[in-house]
């Protein structure tokens, strides 16, 4: 192990300058042929499963696409110029046809070079709208699917910085749009303005639980700035483009109809705002108008909300959830908790939830009390509905059916959430006369749709529930050899007709049209495998035992020539994972992984280096465990380092790998886990950690999955801490990270002062910014340099 070492440090340190003024670079040609790809269409579908939407998008962003004017207020990211998030996705086509069609239409009329985002339906389903984004802002679209025309509706004056911009009205010929008002102020640019005063903020004595967050309001100008922003009038707009002011300009942050169309509900934003939380815990208020604009009532005002309790099932105080009831005309439902939002007080019942019918003239009705922390109600077209509880400290989920007739209830699930071989599957749904979506019931009886992890490998399902009796009749397992089935959507029960994705390591995803009684399938969608030059690597799921009897599995490639009977060359092993906190061994050690999943190389996995003569081990079980009062957090390293060597052993055991020729690498807490194994354990090369967080006491009150603050557990954080023990990491390390990184927690500075550390104390490590890259990578530029960097790394250390 020493000899190794010393080796790939001579290789490193002769390899890397201290600083070095490097241009762009392109990885390998076996790389970059799997790298730079043409990106197959996503596929939309309406309700009715008549139409199929095909939506084009490039493979990556352009630097230049990054390279765009940004503020960062309250937690958002915006182009001030277009009045979109300035991390907008575009796409840049459309095509359409019907489902039992065989050739796709090309949208006519679209705009020139668009940038299409925000695409939904009609109600009546005839029809798409989309936002098109131009250089000077965002305007409204809509397609006839029949002749799959375009049509611009509205000028590029559209205000999408809260959001999509429109709502379809229920009459499908028009809709409510926000608009940048009229006489907006110009923003103001306070870089060079003296400041006419100190920026002072005051503790209450309350004490409060808040994460670290980004992109922050940071002072009066800032305040200002996010009010020009997010300020915008309501108007109606029809197919023809013609307007009818609706609303004078407020901060509107949520928008929603009522199912029967005769109520609009707005929340806006008031102030005073915050320095320490995002824009969705500033003060709001709910109001209620009629048809002709009149306030019916105001349903809901929440204060500023900056104190919060401690523990991930701990929520504010009062209403809270509030939406539309999906099968009542005009009816609201929310949830208030019954314990103050503190999930540290004993209480019998933790949440009540309740109705109120427009007009809201009556008090609201109590409608369900939960035991766990309310999560959600599902409504059907009959006289039942099912409410949903759950609990962080245990995992544990409860559903109940609820019989509206009479108020009773029975559970009908009562499991680990994380327990995937007990989950029952989620209720098929569809759309109801309001045009909402309800359960998809036939009579009593309604469906479940399961992804089927077992045991013994992944068999998709659908079960038929009688809601009288509550047993459930299995009317399809999906067993199709070499090959995986998803089951999308059931189209017509009674005809056994279903929606499936079908796929295979190396056959790409497409749709079929699958008729379960008979077992006959057509082809909806016929995508090519854009990554054929790895169509023939070996692919196998494997199953080893950490030392404490855990179970643990992980995704096995090998290079599509390697001789595995042979065994005569040893390859290099790369390992891509990320931790993840249980509660139960158990549930800890099943298996959600299947070898019929397509291979799906990106710049999240080592699966490129297929190509260039790796063994990978992918999403490789890093399960962190703590039983009963024990946290997960407690015991950290020890559990991290045996998932490690566990999954060394199981490939080495195989006969495949140099074992000590083995990489480790992940993104965000998996950069994490990779600085930590480097430094607690010897097993490795080197490693790759791309965009972590390694100092804890930065994210003092939680992070990833722990709940206790820094002053509840300082040896935790401490110990947990890379940056902590930077002196004891001595094997080379590649450190990656976007240089505008949005993710809470994650700040670029987090890179740059664990490099300091280990580039002060001896280290051998290399650091690596990309310009204008978010805690995701977008740019084709960055993320091809980023390949050619991770190349050129695991070459010298693993090969050379």
């Amino acid at each position: 192990m020493k000899i190794k070492l010393t080796i790939c440090l001579l290789a490193f340190l002769n390899f890397y300058e201290a600083q070095e003024n490097i241009s762009y670079q392109k990885p390998s040609a076996e790389i970059l042929k799997l790298a730079d790809y043409d990106r197959p269409p996503s596929v939309l579908t309406n309700s009715k499963k008549d139409w199929v939407v095909f939506v084009y998008r490039p493979t990556y962003k352009t630097l230049d696409d990054l390279n765009q004017q940004e503020m960062k207020l309250g937690g958002l990211r915006i182009n001030p110029v277009t009045n979109i998030s300035s991390s907008t996705s575009y796409s840049y086509n459309l095509k359409v046809r019907k489902m039992n069609d065989k050739t796709e239409v090309q949208v006519k009329g679209l705009p020139t070079n668009p940038k299409i985002t925000n695409t939904s339906f009609s109600p009546d389903e005839k029809k798409l709208a989309f936002t098109n984004t131009t250089d000077k802002g965002v305007e409204l679209w809509v397609v006839d699917l029949e002749t799959a025309t375009a049509k611009k509706i509205t000028k590029d004056n559209l205000n999408a910085n809260l959001g999509n911009p429109y709502s379809w009205m229920k009459d499908s010929q028009s809709f409510l749009i926000k608009v940048l008002p009229e006489n907006r102020p110009k923003l103001t640019d306070s870089s060079k303005d003296l400041p006419t005063g100190p920026i002072v903020s005051t503790a209450d004595g309350k004490v409060s639980q808040n994460r670290t967050y980004q992109d922050l309001l940071k002072n009066p100008q800032d305040e200002k700035n996010f009010e020009i922003l997010t300020a915008s009038e309501l108007y109606n707009a029809d197919l023809s483009g013609n307007l009818k002011k609706i609303k004078d300009q407020d901060l509107f942050a949520g928008i929603s109809y009522s199912p029967d169309g005769n109520y609009l509900m707005l929340t806006t934003l008031k102030k005073p705002f915050s320095y320490i939380v995002p824009l969705s815990r500033f003060p709001m208020t709910t109001t209620v108008y009629d048809t002709k604009g009149n306030v019916v009532k105001v349903v809901n005002e929440v204060p500023l909300n900056e104190i919060m309790p401690k523990g991930f099932s701990s929520v504010r105080v009062g209403k809270r959830d509030m939406s539309w009831r999906a099968d009542q005309p005009a009816t609201l439902v929310f949830a208030e908790a019954l314990d103050g939002g503190d999930q540290s007080k004993t209480v019998d019942f933790r949440d009540e939830v309740f109705t109120w019918e427009a007009p809201f003239t009556a008090q609201p009705k109590s409608f369900f009390k939960t035991k766990q922390r309310y999560e959600g109600t599902s409504w059907t077209n009959n006289h039942y509905a099912i409410v949903s509880e759950g609990w962080y400290d245990t995992r544990n989920t409860k559903s109940y059916l609820v019989d509206l007739n009479d108020g009773k209830s029975q559970v009908i699930e009562d499991r680990n959430y994380q327990d995937v071989y007990s989950d029952p599957g989620s209720f098929n749904t569809t759309k109801n006369d309001f045009g909402r979506y309800v359960l998809d019931m036939k009579g009593d009886k309604a469906y479940l749709i399961g992804a089927g992890f077992t045991k013994d490998g992944q068999h998709p399902f659908i079960d038929e529930m009688d809601m009288k009796s509550l047993k459930k009749k299995r009317l399809y397992t999906s067993n199709l050899k070499g090959a995986k089935e998803e089951i999308i959507d059931i189209i017509n029960p009674s005809k056994g007709e279903v929606l499936t994705i079908q796929q295979s390591a190396s056959q790409y995803p497409n749709y079929f049209k699958k008729n379960i009684k008979s077992n006959k399938s057509e082809a909806v969608t016929n995508f090519a495998n854009p990554f054929e030059s790895i169509k023939d690597v070996y692919k196998e799921v494997i199953t080893y035992k950490r030392n404490d009897g855990v179970t643990l599995t992980g995704t096995l490639y090998l290079p599509a020539n390697y001789d595995r009977k042979a065994k005569k060359e040893k390859l290099p092993l790369l390992i891509w994972a990320y931790p993840t906190e249980y509660k139960d061994k158990n549930t800890a050690g099943q298996n959600t992984q299947n070898p019929n999943d397509f291979t799906f190389p990106y710049y999240g996995s080592f699966v490129y280096w297929t190509a260039k003569g790796y063994a990978v081990l992918d999403d490789a079980a890093f399960p962190i465990i703590g039983e009963g009062k024990t946290e997960p957090n407690d015991t950290f390293i020890p559990q991290l380092v045996a998932n490690g060597k566990a999954a060394i052993d199981a490939v080495d055991q195989l006969g495949y790998i140099d074992r000590n020729k083995v990489a480790v690498g992940g993104h965000s807490y998996g950069a994490f886990m990779t600085a930590n194994l480097l430094t607690h354990s010897k097993d490795y090369a080197c490693g790759i950690a791309r965009s972590g967080a390694y100092n804890r006491t930065l994210t003092p009150f939680g992070f990833q999955s722990e709940q206790r603050n820094y002053w509840d557990v300082p040896e935790i954080y401490n110990t947990m801490s890379p940056f902590m023990n930077a002196d004891k990491m001595k094997t080379p390390m590649l450190l990656i990270h976007g240089d505008a990184d949005n993710n809470p927690g994650t700040f670029t500075l987090q890179t740059e002062r664990y490099f300091q550390a280990l580039k002060n104390l001896g280290a051998p490590v290399k650091m690596v910014l990309l310009p204008k890259e978010s805690h995701g990578y977008a740019a084709k530029e960055n993320i091809l340099h980023l390949l050619w960097e991770q190349d050129q790394f695991l070459e010298k250390c693993l090969k050379k």
